[in-house]
């Protein structure tokens, strides 16, 4: 059954800061619901697109086009399925980070706070840990960094104290039920956005999503042809930090390393100097493009 997706952010200037060439080999790392895939395959002739996605949903999206490998698969592996293919190195790559609005909306997933649901939070529903799952195990001290790092959460110690006196009551097993327990720490100004850290802070540890994104950052070097191009959308600082760091430097801390002779050695240069953002237009039509930004690198 296909699955209906909101529009794409930033689509046509992401695809247009992959420079293609129509017989050349491309990759999405984030299928999603195939909005970037599509104006990527608009654009190639003898080329061939290899798109990544860990969950069933998104498959379900994939166009029938014989240019066209679906990966069903975590980009944090994208060396050794590029490699399985054929693609490696290939000449550009993009990568839309974060949940897609589909995920959010559907109840079932347990991603959003406007809904009562299963606290699920998967990316990858064949995966076995789930929030509830964490919210049960973790140990307090491994919550507090989760919060504090993730959320940025300011009352992370106290909250998380809350969770695991609260556990041993009752496990937590809806997202009503731990909304309670969130409505006693939360702030009076600004409730919804302090649901909206905590629950980003749990995802993110669920899906082991920073990982993720480190492992595909570093793989970037060696999966990218010269002159292939890099473009990476992102909705939060932890993510666009750890983008802007290895452009800038080549590694994730984007502390400058020189030679002997103070060259500077790093495997990207940025295309765009100052980050790309959404339309005002863009914005008014699809409001999850918000908080975007777009980075484009070109590999030396």
């Amino acid at each position: 059954m296909i699955k209906m997706y909101h529009k794409p952010v930033l689509v046509e200037e992401s695809v247009e800061g992959l420079n293609i060439s129509p017989d050349k080999i491309y990759v999405d790392v984030t299928f999603g619901g195939g909005g970037h895939a599509k104006k990527i395959l608009e654009r190639l002739e003898g080329g061939r697109l290899i798109a990544f996605d860990q969950d069933e949903e998104a498959l379900a999206n994939r166009h029938m086009d014989e240019r066209l490998i679906m990966v069903k698969g975590n980009f944090r592996y994208l060396k050794n399925y590029l490699k399985y293919y054929g693609a490696y190195p290939c000449d550009g790559i993009i990568a839309d980070l974060g949940i897609s609005s589909h995920q959010i909306d559907d109840p079932g997933r347990g991603f959003s706070t406007r809904f009562d649901g299963p606290l699920d939070f998967r990316m990858n529903t064949s995966q076995e840990y789930t929030a509830g799952e964490l919210l049960n195990t973790i140990d307090m001290r491994s919550l507090v960094m989760v919060l504090s790092s993730y959320g940025e959460i300011q009352n992370a110690k106290s909250l998380a104290r809350g969770i695991v006196e609260a556990r041993k009551k009752e496990r937590f097993k809806t997202i009503g039920q731990f909304k309670e327990l969130l409505e006693k720490y939360a702030p009076q100004k600004n409730r919804l956005k302090y649901f909206a850290r905590v629950f980003q802070a749990i995802r993110i540890e669920v899906n082991q999503e920073i990982y993720a994104l480190e492992d595909f950052l570093l793989a970037i070097p060696d999966a990218l042809k010269p002159g292939g191009r890099l473009s990476v959308i992102s909705y939060h600082s932890l993510e666009d930090r750890l983008v802007k760091n290895f452009i800038k430097a080549g590694n994730l801390t984007g502390d400058i390393q020189k030679d002997f002779y103070g060259n500077v050695h790093k495997p990207l240069h940025a295309v765009n100097r100052k980050v790309i953002t959404p339309s005002e237009e863009e914005v008014n039509k699809n409001p999850r493009a918000r908080s975007a930004k777009l980075r484009i690198a070109q590999k030396q």
